[in-house]
């Protein structure tokens, strides 16, 4: 009993202030007091948020327009890529911009990112495995022929400089990511192949198993079955 009778005193002493006039000047007294002391604090805080949040509105907006304006340059550059024209497509041709350019100039922007792709493929099939690896990493894309691809583009790159590990550790993300009858089998072909240079050959013979099992539509279903017969002989042996 005693319990409800102080729930049912706060709001008689709530509406007592509200009452009294004296004890509620007391109280707006002490609030503006505080407000007139902590002004300049909190001018800075409301200062520093709106700052802040303007910010980010116009580096969004600045975004979106150099990535519209990157994206018009690039037309050029894909269309020279895909004509082989490497060096137009890297360096553009005097009027239309490079794939270069477009990174230098446009940077964290879709276009830039796709641009890195772009440039790693180019070096990679030049030979420059490193400066492939280097362009490749900063790509990144959440459809899996791209992220998928790149994934394979740089376990190609170290594979042909040696690194197994890291050769055998990208084949497997391209297998493994978002698996699909399209390219899922070569990327295992390729996995297959790394495990078998770094002298795993059961993993080899369970890449192969695993394009025989679940990829029997696919081009490399053939070449699958015969190079795991052959790495099951050299096992038995």
């Amino acid at each position: 009993m005693a319990t409800k009778q102080s729930n049912k005193a706060q709001p008689h002493h709530q509406s007592d202030i509200l009452e009294n006039p004296e004890e509620l000047a007391e109280r707006l007294g002490q609030g503006e007091a505080f407000l007139k002391k902590n002004s300049k604090v909190l001018g800075g805080v409301l200062a520093a948020a709106i700052i802040l949040i303007g910010g980010i509105l116009f580096f969004q907006f600045n975004t979106q327009n150099q990535n519209k304006a990157a994206q018009a340059e690039m037309f050029q550059a894909v269309y020279y890529f895909e004509q082989d024209s490497v060096d137009f497509a890297l360096n553009g041709d005097g009027i239309n911009s490079g794939f270069l350019s477009i990174v230098e100039e446009y940077p964290r922007t879709d276009a830039a990112n796709l641009a890195h792709f772009y440039i790693g493929s180019i070096y990679l099939s030049e030979r420059k495995f490193q400066e492939a690896i280097t362009e490749l990493e900063q790509f990144s894309a959440d459809d899996y022929l791209m992220q998928g691809q790149a994934y394979s583009l740089l376990g190609d790159a170290h594979l042909e400089l040696g690194n197994n590990e890291q050769a055998i550790s990208f084949f497997e993300k391209a297998a493994s990511y978002e698996p699909n009858k399209f390219f899922t089998p070569k990327y295992l072909m390729k996995l297959a192949i790394a495990y078998e240079e770094a002298g795993q050959i059961q993993n080899a013979i369970d890449a192969y198993g695993e394009i025989e099992e679940k990829y029997f539509e696919s081009y490399e279903f053939s070449a699958a079955r015969k190079h795991k017969a052959r790495l099951e002989g050299l096992a038995a042996q």
